[in-house]
């Protein structure tokens, strides 16, 4: 392949770094490279994500687009033979040269591949930037041309390039006008390949413009540091038990196909798995519904006569399959049975917190089974005629066993550790709500203490299954950052037996029993307005409000910044004064967003809790733990017996220096493959 014997030729034909010169430029001159690849693969990006995509043989770099500090953008065309210069090859193994990208993880996998290193080694990241993460710090879009758009650069990345990535970078459909041919080459299309290398070169420049645009506003060295540990878990990546993936998607295929079977007997209809011929015929016996989501399933269920009953109790099995979540484990598994890349540094922009791709680890089912050992070896030795026979839904089965498809190397285990309570650890500590700490620092039963400070019994009354901890618990989960009686009901109030009459009393309780987290909301309010109003600093809890180049920056206890684009003072929906921002919206699309106290109180918080987290993370990292899985408060290590969970929860449970009298608690097992505790 020709991008493979370029690699080979330049890095073996390469003199020492200080020898090589091209242009009256040698590696040891080079400070920075910005750098846009465009690649070919048979495999989809989309579902398989860069790991896998380089695993291809068919895998290519066809345009190498660089600039060297700042400087001319070139573009080398290597799908028509040009070669990369070998100064420039050099320095993408030196660790004095900075290379820069947008999506920076893209160009070092595959530039890792190109180079010939093996499978589950690559580039260090640590003399690798990302301009995707500098975009994110700022509260920009995470692509290329939303944040162009938002920043007003005077060079857009260009739109036509959708269509010439799916002409020049993707398999194509064989047909009698191609030839049936299955790819499309340069010499196919001059034209379009002349547009592609123009979009190369834009590509990079777009990117030049967004750091030079940002200057002013640095992503501190301790977030790169951050960054870099995220690379190397990605890199790392985790274990999957093949066989049990491979022998679960035919258990859940078997069970679909059984259930579809019954309910078409039992509704004689063409296709049941169908919404609408399903809503048509529940209309035609008598029950009439807008919807078939879950919620409306379960409150359906309630009264529904047979054989409608056991019709929507048949459609709910089914759409507990989890064949998708296995499927998406088959599309990302690399040749050494690793997935990788399951995790997005900063991919929630409004905190800094990760964010899930590919197998999406940040929304698993949780497991609750006794026998998941058992259920487990069921599904693996492929014994349906067992799994049929000691278990009413073979579909929810398989859910709670998603998770034991992650496991450790041979010979190693996992330990999974997770902070205790964390958010209502900070929130406490920020608003220096004194009895709340001292339950952190004594027995931590904070659902008991809530509800007994809220109702005024003494704690030893209050036992793990009475309502009092049931209100208690419902209130904790829903209250902390302003919400009122539609928070509860979200988090299922009157599932739990609460009536509608009860909920509204719960939240004065609760605020009454929490005054200074009440206070919190309002001070952040305040704060926030006179920054944004008055174009000024303001502070309030330890927290700074700075409104300034078009930004309002909030800067957190650890130094870092989360950042608000176009803040200015709007109208809410209740006639009241405001601050707005521009953001992505619940659809994924840029607008502007109101916010108030609490909601910024919850953006505090969890960005705060993340910084935590990320602290634990770099301690671990140290102390040579390898950490394979980060999720939400938790992360997952690949370690020898002779690591000790305690171990681990000592270090996690330690105070960063920047947050003094914050009680902190880990939690920690281990175990033969990934599960809930």
């Amino acid at each position: 392949m020709r991008s493979r014997q370029i690699a080979a030729e330049g890095v073996n034909a390469a003199p020492s770094a200080a020898s090589v010169k091209t242009e009256d430029i040698s590696v040891n001159h080079i400070k920075s490279l910005s750098l846009d690849l465009e690649t070919y693969s048979s495999v989809d990006l989309g579902k398989s994500g860069v790991y896998k995509y380089v695993e291809s043989l068919d895998f290519e770099i066809i345009l190498f687009g660089y600039s060297i500090d700042g400087g001319e953008i070139k573009v080398v065309d290597l799908a028509n033979g040009e070669t990369i210069p070998p100064e420039i090859v050099a320095a993408l193994t030196d660790e004095n040269v900075m290379k820069w990208a947008f999506n920076a993880q893209f160009e070092r996998i595959c530039l890792s591949k190109w180079l010939g290193l093996p499978t589950g080694q690559y580039l260090d990241p640590r003399s690798w930037r990302c301009t995707m993460v500098w975009a994110a710090y700022m509260g920009l879009p995470l692509s290329l041309e939303g944040s162009g758009m938002v920043l007003g650069l005077e060079k857009q990345k260009l739109a036509e390039g959708r269509d010439l990535i799916r002409y020049f970078c993707q398999p194509c459909k064989p047909t009698a006008a191609n030839g049936q041919r299955t790819r499309n080459l340069p010499s196919h299309a001059p034209d379009k390949w002349a547009a592609f290398k123009a979009y190369n070169r834009r590509d990079v420049e777009t990117e030049m413009s967004i750091q030079e645009k940002l200057t002013k506003f640095p992503v501190p060295d301790s977030v790169w540091a951050e960054y870099h540990i995220d690379q190397a878990i990605n890199d790392r990546g985790v274990a999957l038990d093949m066989p049990f993936v491979q022998s679960a998607i035919q258990a859940d295929e078997r069970s679909r196909a059984e259930l579809t079977r019954l309910m078409r007997e039992l509704t004689e209809l063409e296709n049941p798995n169908s919404v609408a011929q399903m809503k048509r015929w529940l209309a035609e016996h008598g029950l009439e519904t807008d919807t078939l989501g879950k919620k409306a399933v379960t409150e359906l269920l309630k009264t529904a006569p047979e054989p409608l009953g056991k019709a929507l109790e048949l459609r709910q099995s089914l759409a507990k399959s989890s064949v998708k979540k296995y499927m998406a484990m088959e599309n990302a598994v690399c040749a050494d049975g690793r997935a990788r890349g399951m995790f997005q540094f900063y991919g929630a922009n409004r905190t800094g917190r990760w964010a899930g791709r590919l197998i999406q680890l940040q929304n698993l089912p949780q497991n609750h089974m006794l026998d998941l050992e058992q259920a487990r070896s069921l599904v693996k030795s492929g014994n349906f005629a067992a799994l049929d026979m000691l278990y009413d839904s073979v579909p929810a089965v398989l859910s709670e066993l998603i998770r034991t498809a992650f496991i450790p190397k041979p010979g190693l285990k996992f330990i999974v550790a997770d902070f205790s309570a964390i958010e209502a650890r900070v929130i406490a500590w920020l608003a220096g709500e004194k009895w709340r700490n001292e339950v952190f620092a004594t027995h931590g039963k904070i659902y008991e203490a809530s509800a007994s400070r809220m109702f005024h019994v003494p704690i030893e009354e209050i036992t793990k299954g009475s309502p009092l901890r049931q209100k208690g618990k419902i209130a904790e989960l829903a209250l902390g950052y302003g919400g009122s009686v539609g928070a509860l009901k979200t988090m299922g109030a009157l599932d739990m037996g609460l009536s509608e009459e009860e909920l509204r009393p719960l939240v004065a309780a609760w605020r009454s029993a929490n005054p200074n987290i009440v206070k919190l909301w309002w001070g952040v309010d305040k704060a926030a307005m006179t920054a944004v109003r008055e174009r000024t600093t303001s502070s309030t809890h330890g927290i700074r409000f700075e409104c300034k180049s078009g930004m309002l920056f909030i800067t957190l206890p650890s130094g870092r910044r989360l950042a608000y684009v176009k803040p200015r003072i709007g109208i809410n929906q209740f006639g009241s004064d405001c601050v707005t921002y521009e953001g992505v919206g619940v659809a994924k699309k840029w607008k502007r967003i109101e916010t108030y106290g609490p909601k910024l109180v919850e953006n505090i918080v969890q960005a705060i809790s993340r910084d935590i987290l990320c602290h634990a993370m770099g301690r671990l990292n140290s102390a040579g733990f390898p950490i394979v899985m980060s999720v939400h408060d938790e992360v997952v290590l690949e370690v020898t017996n002779g690591v000790s969970p305690e171990e681990v929860c000592r270090i996690m449970a330690e105070t960063p220096p920047w947050a003094k009298g914050l009680i902190l608690r880990a939690d920690g097992f281990m175990c033969p493959f990934y599960k809930k505790d």
